[in-house]
């Protein structure tokens, strides 16, 4: 069995009901650690060395986020910017991620229309998360697609109900091997019916 690790970043939780109800249907789950990053440093001081060893511990590391600007919160920046140090998560002895996987579960504000192309945003989602995954291929990291909510501020019960059931499905079948990061890594995202 994985263990996956949730780093999950939200600076005002209270006003999202996408978030927090996918959060909420992987709290608790067998395997999975989730982790509050404002809630564990409201003032922004990230604790460098308990979170390495959180890295260590765990197989699969999930962001959840809003997408913020085409990109994360501040925290989960201020994360990579302390945490992924030189020497221990890339370089020449940095090996401590190395054949573990990388992937983001966020929501957006825009249609899924809107991210190609021809679309408002003009760049899909995956082109949008390169830096990311270049972050994840220099730490020798699996970046897998993510998965999306879009249109959040129109999603209805039913419909975020059911993202939130893929959401735990899917961790569940990372966790017990039934999907393949290898297999999976080239799709542009994944919402899949699992």
């Amino acid at each position: 069995m994985k263990r996956i690790l949730v780093l999950f970043a939200h600076p005002r939780l209270r006003r999202s009901r996408i978030q927090r109800a996918l959060a909420d249907s992987v709290r608790g789950v067998e395997g999975v650690t989730f982790h509050d990053l404002y809630e564990a440093y409201p003032d922004f001081h990230i604790d460098v060395a308990h979170e390495q060893k959180l890295l260590t511990e765990h197989d699969i590391i999930v962001c959840q986020h809003p997408f913020y600007w085409y990109s994360t919160p501040a925290i989960l920046k201020q994360w990579e910017d302390l945490v992924l140090e030189h020497g221990w998560a890339y370089g020449k002895d940095g090996t401590a991620l190395r054949d573990k996987c990388w992937m983001h579960v966020m929501s957006t504000g825009g249609s899924a229309e809107a991210y190609c192309c021809s679309g408002q945003n003009r760049y899909t989602i995956r082109q949008l998360l390169a830096p990311l995954e270049q972050t994840a291929m220099l730490c020798g990291m699996t970046f897998l697609p993510p998965l999306v909510v879009h249109s959040s501020f129109r999603v209805g019960d039913l419909e975020l109900h059911n993202h939130a059931r893929q959401y735990r499905t899917l961790l569940e079948s990372l966790r017990d091997g039934r999907l393949d990061p290898a297999e999976l890594a080239a799709a542009e995202c994944l919402n899949l019916e699992l």
